[in-house]
């Protein structure tokens, strides 16, 4: 998933998602916490995957993914495109008004707006960029 798309909450905490991903999240998928200070959506497919790893882990290491799927929840998409995320994923990652929606690999990302640009403004400098390209062999 690619792309940078703003997108604001209204009053019953709906979020619209972008056409570019509907298509790859599908019509209904899985969104939950993030290591960062946002949240994250997995289609159907991709959180199958990552649930089957889960599954392969010694139980012990499972129980370090229970907050990921005890706050997980499954959205599905409304005739506009748009999904209602809970209020205790939007507490959890400070979304209340403006959010910025990231298209990430094999994921999506829900951010708030102004904390995305100042993140993003030093994730997007060219010495980061070359720093991680180097780190990466590319």
């Amino acid at each position: 998933m690619t792309g940078e798309y703003q997108h604001s909450l209204d009053a019953k905490g709906r979020l619209f998602i972008p056409a570019r991903l509907r298509d790859e999240l599908g019509p209904a998928f899985y969104v939950t916490l993030s290591m960062d200070h946002c949240l994250c959506a997995y289609s159907a497919e991709q959180w199958q995957i990552f649930s089957d790893k889960v599954n392969a882990m010694p139980y012990v290491r499972q129980r370090a993914m229970r907050p990921l799927y005890a706050f997980a929840c499954k959205c599905e998409l409304d005739a506009q495109g748009r999904i209602l995320l809970p209020q205790n994923l939007r507490e959890r990652a400070g979304l209340v008004k403006n959010v910025t929606v990231l298209g990430s690999n094999n994921h999506a990302e829900f951010w708030d707006s102004d904390e995305w640009a100042a993140l993003r403004d030093s994730e997007a400098s060219p010495e980061n960029i070359a720093a991680v390209m180097q780190e990466f062999d590319f």
